[in-house]
Order: C-alpha cells, then sequence, then structure tokens
C-alpha cells in the first residue's frame, strides 16, 4: 500500500510526514508485529521514546519490513525521545547511542528533549528505563539534577554535528522554555510535542511557536482515551472525546468517525500527529487523516470545547506526591520569573504563558 503523500517541511529543510504512529503503552510482546503491520498499512513516521521501553521491540519490526522489501529505511522517519535522567552533557551521547542499537539503526529522523526537567543519573546497568523515581519505586525519591536546558542541548546539537541525529526537536516546553531556548541554540528546535486535543487547545502556545518556525506535533490527540486504561480519576470523569456532540455532528456531515475528525481538526490546522491504533480499521482510518476538510466554522465549534484540561501531568499520572509537586513547581518558577525579567518579548501577552503550556 502507498502512503498518502502527506509531509511538513521543518525549519531545517528536513519533510516530516504529517501522520505518525505512537509507540506508547504498546506492550512489549506487540510491538514488533504492530511497527511491521502498521508499515505495511503505510506509516512512516513511528513515535518512539526511551522511557517507553519497547525500542528494542520496535526496531526488530521495522528490521523485518526493511529485510521484506515494504520500505527502505530512508523512507522511515523515527522519532525518539531523551529521558530526564541523561541530561548531562557527558550522558547525552551515548544513551542516544544505545537508544539506536536497541532500534539497529544508524541514525534518528528526530532526536527530541522529552522534559525540560533533568532528573539524576541512573545507569541503564542499574535500570532501564529509569522512569520518574530515582529508586524505581517510591513515589517521594524524586531527584533533581543541576544540568540546565542550555547544557542539555548543546550536547544534543552535538548529535547532529556527528549524524547520529537529523533534526532536534523539544516535548512539553512552554513558551519561556522555548524562549530560553532561543537566545543560545545553534540549532534551533525543528519541532514541539505537545499534548494537544479539543480539550487542551493551548492556543497562545502554538501560536507562538508556529510564528517561531517550531512545527507541533501533537499527542493524545484523542484527549482522555489513552488515560481512562491508566484509571487516572479526571480522565474516567472526563465525557469522551468520541461521544462528544460537536464532533459526531461534523463527523456525520463528512461521513467519517469521530477519531478520523479529531485528527483532521489538527492536521488542517497544520498541526502534525501520532495516534495509537490498535486494530487494521483503525490503522487506516488514522492514516487518512488529510483526505477530507472541514469548515472553519466546524473548526472553531471543535475548538471550543477547549477545557484547559491536560491528562498527560506527570506530578498526577505518578501518583508523585504534594511535597515533590512543589518541588517541580519551584523550580520551574525561578525559571519563568528569570526569564521574565531577562527577556523584553514577554511584553506581549502571547509571551506571558507562564502555565504548563
Amino acid at each position: 500500500m502507498s502512503t498518502p503523500n502527506h509531509t511538513l517541511t521543518l525549519n531545517d529543510g528536513k519533510e516530516m510526514p504529517l501522520v505518525g504512529h505512537g509507540l506508547w503503552k504498546i506492550p512489549n510482546e506487540k510491538v514488533a508485529d504492530h511497527v511491521y503491520n502498521a508499515i505495511k498499512a503505510g506509516y512512516r513516521l513511528f513515535d518512539s521514546a526511551c522511557d517507553y521501553g519497547n525500542e528494542v521491540e520496535a526496531g526488530q519490526g521495522v528490521a523485518r519490513a526493511i529485510k521484506d522489501g515494504l520500505v527502505k529505511r530512508e523512507d522511515l522517519f523515527i522519532v525518539s525521545k531523551l529521558w530526564n535522567t541523561f541530561h548531562e552533557r557527558e550522558r547525552v551521547e551515548p544513551i542516544c547511542r544505545k537508544q539506536l542499537k536497541d532500534f539497529g539503526l544508524e541514525y534518528f529522523d528526530l532526536y527530541i528533549m522529552h522534559f525540560p526537567i533533568a532528573l539524576k543519573y541512573v545507569d541503564p546497568e542499574v535500570r532501564y528505563p529509569p522512569a520518574w523515581f530515582h529508586d524505581g519505586i517510591t513515589p517521594t525519591d524524586i531527584q533533581l539534577s543541576n544540568a540546565t536546558i542550555r547544557e542539555t542541548w548543546e550536547a544534543m546539537e552535538s548529535l547532529v554535528d556527528t549524524g547520529l541525529v537529523r533534526s532536534l526537536g523539544i516535548s512539553n516546553f512552554n513558551c519561556c522554555a522555548i524562549l530560553d531556548l532561543l537566545r543560545y541554540a545553534r540549532i534551533r528546535p525543528a519541532t514541539l510535542q505537545i499534548e494537544h486535543h479539543p480539550y487542551l487547545v493551548q492556543q497562545p502556545l502554538v501560536d507562538f511557536a508556529t510564528k517561531e518556525g517550531i512545527t507541533i506535533t501533537a499527542y493524545s490527540s484523542f484527549g482522555p482515551q489513552g488515560y481512562v486504561e491508566m484509571d487516572l480519576e479526571h480522565a474516567v470523569k472526563t465525557p469522551h472525546l468520541f461521544q462528544n456532540p460537536v464532533v459526531n455532528e461534523v463527523a456525520k456531515a463528512h461521513g467519517k468517525t469521530a477519531p478520523q475528525v479529531l485528527l483532521r481538526w489538527a492536521t488542517q490546522q497544520g498541526i502534525a500527529v501520532i495516534p495509537k491504533s490498535d486494530t487494521l480499521p483503525m490503522l487506516l482510518d488514522n492514516l487518512n487523516a488529510k483526505g477530507f476538510d472541514l469548515t472553519g466554522e466546524e473548526i472553531k465549534k471543535i475548538s471550543a470545547l477547549n477545557r484547559n484540561l491536560r491528562f498527560n501531568n506527570p506530578l498526577v499520572v505518578c501518583n508523585i506526591p504534594f511535597i515533590c509537586c512543589w518541588l517541580v513547581l519551584i523550580w520551574r518558577s525561578i525559571s519563568d520569573v528569570y526569564l521574565f525579567l531577562t527577556e523584553k518579548l514577554f511584553m506581549t501577552s502571547l509571551y506571558l504563558d507562564l502555565n504548563w503550556n
């Protein structure tokens, strides 16, 4: 099956597929077949991460697809992410090389800083992936590293210089952190990956990144759907977007499914999507996220569902206690105050997005 020719041009000239496949929470024993079948269905972008713990198996699926002649390596766009415990300058290249070895690749098309939070180093020989808690068990054991975003980013830039990575990106950054990064970045971030769905539109952040030439990639495009299975309380209590009357009204008008409408709502605004699909029909439906157009009024109606409701908050998902929440929030607040005092661009409301946007 041929891949739909829908790509976005990044600020470094590279072409990135508009629709990809996310690998978060896919069981290890299913990942290889899942990736292989997705490639067979036409997917070319796969979004992975150290923290997902399934890169070995994902690489096996890629290798089988290449061996069977379904694709060549250059046809694929493989994304991975740097985890928080490897932010020190000397840790970045070794962990990137490990991830490449796990995947069986010579380079990543895009390598992303997963969070603007540095945690104390955990040796992969001790535990991999390291997760959030330093000892791997105790929710109170959150140990921060002194590594700065600048130190980490400069080490990531070296990955491009050595050919291990083609493009660099960031994830879960707000406007403040991006502005700080842009002051010293030799290589500008090509993408910003954020939680983005009709319950969390984040329009000021999207507008700011777009103005700076940074392509947005949306994760959790279906809102609470992926978090209900984690028994996250506010996800369980939130009305499902697949059953939302507005979304279903639009879907009926176009003869499409609710998931297709949610994805098209993003892609029509130039935002890439990386949904996870569990069945072949879902794989095909999600891939066809640019096969129809919504009206401007329909996009506005869906955007009006915004509740500023975030589901991927590690402080909640990981059940980090109140005291640890404050440690991270204080760290971010100090950074935000510093940026406010040193950056003149904060004079406009667009740049004053001080939340977790």
